[in-house]
């Protein structure tokens, strides 16, 4: 298992889900993947994402206006 990071700070829907995709795709499953993001729409649009794709959401954090969505690398990243 490896922790890696996005940053989506200051993207707007879709981008920072399109970024996590991306991340997602290059990582195994069981790896942690955190993404660091500004955009209110992405605490419904990641975890639906995740759901569609087999990862799971393991933390929402909203600190000011900057959101840390942790999420765990499924099998289908």
């Amino acid at each position: 298992m490896s922790e890696h990071t996005v940053d989506a700070k200051r993207l707007l829907c879709p981008m920072p889900v399109i970024r996590t995709q991306n991340k997602a795709e290059e990582l195994a499953a069981g790896d942690i993947l955190t993404v660091i993001c500004t955009d209110p729409g992405a605490t419904n649009d990641i975890p639906a994402w995740c759901r569609i794709n087999g990862h799971k959401v393991l933390d929402i954090l909203t600190v000011d206006n900057e959101i840390t969505i942790t999420i765990e690398v499924g099998g289908l990243g």
